[in-house]
């Protein structure tokens, strides 16, 4: 694939190698009219510098619809988790930092994604020697910031708070309303029970829903009776939701297909294809995950009358969060910040689309566009 080159960038591509611990590793830095780019570090055995394009475009949108001081950008490190230890890891990231150090954090923030967390931030901070380099760094990782009027403690605020459920619970809780379902009661399908989709269960079923159906790599569970969130999280720890007694057992692909009225994709790319999109019988989809359903099947979609609220405004919750880490906020702040940003975007989105006539996808990506080529304007 040749990566494509335009009005918003990319940048810089960058392909970075250390001998002594043999870390291959790749920075896209896409656009940065808004402030640094923002975006995690992915860790897979198969990533590529395209892949990482790819992504740091989608974090242009993605933070620009979340009306954040931050740009696009991701990172990928070479990284084979089934045959590597906690040691080789961390070298591993560690020569990463040092290797962005011309580009951190002026340039680009690091932030977890794929098999990266709060200790792999931690580990990029400290290498890096600069405590903004990454967000998402464990909450007992402090330091104390000296200001006029006296010293201030500035901690880390974990991914694993469960910040981009919250977000997913609340673009929910709006689309639900302008589609007219009544939360209360409404029948929700979460596919997948990993970090954000477990939080958009818990912070749902708080909102009244009747959760019915969720999944992880062992298969899915269904009661149309509703299953508990307690029961569903000891499970989980026990190894998998399967586990789960009262509920009939269903293939991963079956809980695309069931019938309920919002369907919550919190885990794998591309899940609703050509193959299946017809069975589905929700009337509200809520992308949590990262492009779940391309393009034109949102398109087909729309024909049949369901509405499809996009990826990028529903998980933005992440880099929010990471935005109120950045700024030195508490978590009680950043879960305002997450919840206030949230719902404003999603209103905003949806009644765009409703008055021009347009998908929601179209809505978001016109709003993104003119805020980036305003910010371009005005950086001239």
């Amino acid at each position: 694939m040749i990566i494509p080159h335009d009005t918003y960038g990319p940048e810089y591509l960058l392909e970075v190698y250390d001998a002594e611990t043999n870390m291959r590793g790749f920075l896209v830095i896409d656009n940065t009219a808004l402030g640094p780019g923002k975006g995690g570090i992915r860790m897979t055995p198969n990533i590529t510098l395209e892949e990482v394009f790819m992504l740091a475009r989608t974090m242009t949108w993605k933070n620009a619809l979340a009306d954040l001081p931050f740009g696009g950008a991701k990172a990928g490190i070479v990284f084979d988790p089934s045959k590597s230890k906690k040691e080789e890891k961390k070298a591993l990231v560690q020569a990463f930092s040092k290797a962005l150090k011309p580009f951190v954090p002026k340039k680009y923030i690091a932030g977890p994604d794929m098999n990266s967390g709060e200790e792999e931030m931690q580990w990029f901070a400290e290498a890096n020697g600069n405590w903004r380099s990454a967000t998402g760094k464990p909450a007992n990782l402090c330091m104390l910031v000296m200001g006029k009027k006296g010293s201030k403690q500035q901690c880390g605020i974990p991914h694993e708070f469960g910040s981009t459920g919250f977000g997913v619970a609340h673009a929910t809780q709006v689309a639900a309303k302008h589609a007219g379902i009544s939360l209360a009661g409404a029948r929700v399908a979460v596919e997948g029970f990993g970090n954000v989709g477990e939080f958009t269960c818990k912070y749902l079923t708080e909102m009244g829903v009747l959760l019915v159906a969720t999944s992880d790599m062992q298969g899915a569970v269904y009661n149309e009776n509703g299953l508990d969130f307690k029961k569903l999280l000891a499970f989980k720890k026990q190894g998998t939701v399967t586990l789960y007694e009262d509920a009939k057992k269903l293939s991963h692909e079956e809980i695309f297909e069931l019938p309920v009225d919002i369907l919550i994709p919190a885990a794998i790319p591309n899940v609703i294809t050509e193959k299946n999109y017809k069975n589905v019988q929700a009337k509200l989809i809520i992308e949590a995950a990262n492009v779940p359903i391309s393009d034109d099947i949102e398109g087909k979609l729309a024909k049949r009358g369901i509405l499809v609220v996009p990826d990028i405004i529903v998980n933005a919750g992440g880099v929010i969060s990471s935005y109120a880490e950045y700024r030195g906020y508490n978590p009680k702040d950043m879960f305002s910040m997450v919840k206030s940003k949230i719902v404003k975007n999603t209103k905003a989105i949806l009644e765009s689309a409703k008055r021009e006539g347009i998908s929601p996808r179209a809505s978001a990506m016109k709003i993104a566009e003119e805020r980036v080529e305003q910010a371009m304007k005005t950086r001239k």
